[in-house]
């Protein structure tokens, strides 16, 4: 079988669908190495990025070849990658960050799109208005033309129905996976290298998003605060975004925790897993999410997680975890509190946590996956 992917995220984005889009497809190649892979990217030059081609080269990575498409990649992208993709003799084509290119129906090619969220129906506040009908044209043509539609919670599935009219037979259903690398305990002398290299004592709070108002750190900082004279631990927030993270900055020197709250930015995924196992708490009080994969993590690393009440969240907390109302600072550091000095609570939800998140497993969802390629056959 030839399977294509919109490789653009593979490349250009090291975090959220990047992240999902790389890991589907290194699943793919480990299970099931019999099939050709092809990535169709825009050009690219980071050493993040050339450094992923340079581990999977089995995948063909298919680039802009005349001076045009390489001057305006997204001319390509809109008015040449159906004749690429054709020019390769296909099986499938998979858009895995919402879109399909223009005029892709016209091919023999079957096409599959991933639909993370809608969250730019769901919370508009969140979206400029010219990208909310920017996103709404290309994820309902995608919808249309698509032979499946994948969607990466029951959450999205029922808002696809709902807000985009796209038929329930059409979608499927496949949880983001972990990547593996989360599902290894390290050895302490592992983790101790990644703390050392950032300055971090073990069993801080931890927090994992980027860095902008929807992810809500404002608020953890503030519940850290309401707590800080209780405990001795740091709080550590890992994300990307220099504006909001002045905001942040200043609201923890403003409540005098300054000093305890320690930002790292942009750490190698490989380091992703120490960082995660060396944390006594996870919180994660984001408005919104179409899934929350950090969640996932933090249980497959055997960290307990609080977070937000509500569908998504749940989907991907399972009964395990602690959920909280996002605009509530108080709630929020009363839990925090809690599991802080209830070692047996968190024990148990570490326990319960892990034996979750095994639906998440990449075998699992890879396998999938690939039944939904074959049956399009």
């Amino acid at each position: 079988m030839k399977i294509g992917f919109d490789g653009k995220r593979v490349y250009h984005n090291f975090r959220g669908i990047g992240n999902y889009s790389r890991t589907l497809v290194e699943n793919l190649v480990e299970i099931y190495p019999e099939n050709e892979y092809f990535l169709f990217s825009p050009p690219f030059s980071s050493t993040r990025a050339l450094n992923w081609q340079k581990k999977y080269k089995m995948v063909q990575t298919v680039l802009p070849q005349n001076v045009l498409s390489k001057i305006f990649p997204s001319v390509w992208r809109s008015l040449f990658l159906t004749s690429v993709i054709s020019q390769q003799d296909l099986d499938i084509y998979h858009g895995v960050s919402h879109e399909l290119p223009p005029g892709i129906f016209k091919s023999k090619v079957k096409t599959v799109v991933t639909i993370h969220d809608l969250l730019f129906m769901r919370n508009p506040e969140f979206f400029p208005w010219i990208d909310r009908q920017v996103y709404k044209k290309k994820f309902k043509f995608s919808c249309e033309v698509a032979d499946c539609v994948v969607a990466i919670t029951n959450q999205t599935r029922d808002d696809l129905i709902e807000l985009l009219n796209v038929p329930e037979e059409k979608i499927r259903v496949v949880y983001q996976s972990c990547n593996p690398i989360f599902y290894q305990q390290l050895k302490e002398q592992e983790n101790q290298a990644v703390l050392n290299k950032y300055g971090l004592k073990k069993d801080y709070i931890l927090h994992v998003g980027a860095y902008v108002k929807n992810k809500n750190a404002i608020n953890i900082i503030k519940a850290f605060a309401q707590t800080a004279s209780e405990h001795q631990k740091d709080l550590i927030l890992v994300g990307k975004g220099d504006s909001y993270k002045k905001t942040l900055v200043a609201t923890a020197n403003q409540l005098k925790v300054g000093r305890r709250v320690k930002f790292i930015e942009n750490p190698l995924n490989e380091e992703l897993p120490a960082i995660y196992q060396s944390a006594i708490l996870f919180v994660f009080p984001s408005f919104s999410e179409g899934f929350g994969i950090p969640i996932v993590e933090a249980m497959c690393s055997k960290v307990p997680v609080i977070t937000t009440g509500g569908k998504c969240f749940q989907e991907a907390g399972g009964e395990t975890s602690v959920y909280i109302d996002p605009h509530n600072v108080e709630e929020i550091a009363k839990n925090m509190l809690d599991l802080l000095v209830d070692e047996n609570k968190r024990k148990l939800m570490i326990d319960n946590g892990f034996s979750y998140v095994q639906q998440f497993n990449y075998l699992k969802t890879t396998k999938m996956m690939m039944n939904i390629y074959r049956e399009l056959l």
